[in-house]
């Protein structure tokens, strides 16, 4: 059982490691659990246009650092693992691939957000062996997105011709010298302001800012952002292959996705918990207590039948 909430530990201080890859040097940071035998490392993925700071508070302050490693990683074309070199899908699976060599881990929990939940479905069809849960916080299937935005997914090919054009311009030095970092711990609390405050205005006012493209490109390369928005809604293999237990947190506001066909997507795996979340798109921004509390709960459990 997890200690109790006045005997929990400090959380371990982090450590910035850096991954060597082909084509890209890839940044995480690790908590490393005082445990004599920790269980299969959390490994945290950001969503499009995000970086690791997206887990900076979760991290800290949950009491899973007490029993797992918890690793923040900016995935390739972000963050501080910055790129303006191709990225994809494929990349990014060889990437965390690489990073759980490294630490020596068998398998590992995955926890993605929107993005990142793609990126852990992808990982886990394609190399099931190698983790041991995930946690899909707001998952988007193409399938089930709604009549209104089906252009995110028809302009695939358009947004992968454009990427393609901006890195030729790359190649021959035009591009940003300066991206101003993008802290979103300290995004979360204006978010979270604006959140309380009675005023309607104030809430469409963090709806607008949080899901403005013209924002996200202030702090990412317009090439990563189309090769996100493509990667967001390049087809998934079948989920059935996923032999690890998995829990899904639904935002109930959001509304841009047909609940029939996410509810199809999410059969396929073998083990799955749905757990609603009421809020938009972000629920680590709006709801982190409950977020992490239900993170905690499910890997406690999932900890707890693993044992002989």
């Amino acid at each position: 059982m997890p200690p109790a909430a006045d005997s929990v530990l400090p959380a371990p201080a982090e450590e910035r490691r850096l991954l060597q890859a082909t084509g890209a040097d890839i940044v995480y940071r690790i908590r490393r659990s005082p445990a004599t035998a920790p269980g299969a490392p959390i490994v945290f993925l950001h969503g499009l246009a995000s970086n690791m700071s997206r887990w900076s508070e979760l991290t800290r302050l949950t009491t899973l650092s007490q029993r797992h490693d918890l690793i923040r990683i900016d995935l390739r074309g972000h963050g501080e693992s910055m790129t303006r070199r191709p990225f994809d899908m494929p990349r990014w699976r060889d990437d965390l691939r690489l990073l759980l060599d490294n630490e020596g881990a068998g398998t590992a929990h995955l926890v993605g957000h929107s993005l990142g939940a793609t990126v852990a479905m992808d990982f886990a069809a394609a190399l099931p062996g190698r983790v041991a849960g995930l946690v899909l916080i707001d998952p988007v299937f193409r399938e089930a997105v709604v009549a209104e935005k089906r252009h995110f997914v028809r302009g695939g090919p358009v947004f992968q011709a454009a990427a393609r054009l901006l890195r030729v311009f790359n190649r021959l030095g035009l591009y940003r010298r300066h991206l101003p970092p993008l802290d979103l711990e300290q995004l979360d609390q204006q978010a979270r302001a604006a959140l309380a405050d009675p005023d309607p205005a104030r809430l469409q006012a963090f709806v607008r800012h949080y899901s403005s493209a013209r924002e996200d490109l202030r702090h990412i390369p317009h090439a990563n952002y189309l090769q996100d928005l493509v990667e967001m809604f390049r087809p998934l293999p079948c989920l059935s292959a996923v032999s690890a237990p998995v829990l899904v947190l639904r935002s109930t506001i959001a509304g841009f996705q047909m609940e029939h066909e996410v509810a199809r997507r999410l059969a396929e795996f073998r083990e799955v918990r749905v757990e609603p979340v009421d809020c938009h798109h972000w629920p680590v921004t709006e709801r982190p207590v409950e977020v992490r509390q239900l993170i905690e709960d499910w890997i406690g459990e999932v900890d707890r039948s693993a044992r002989p």
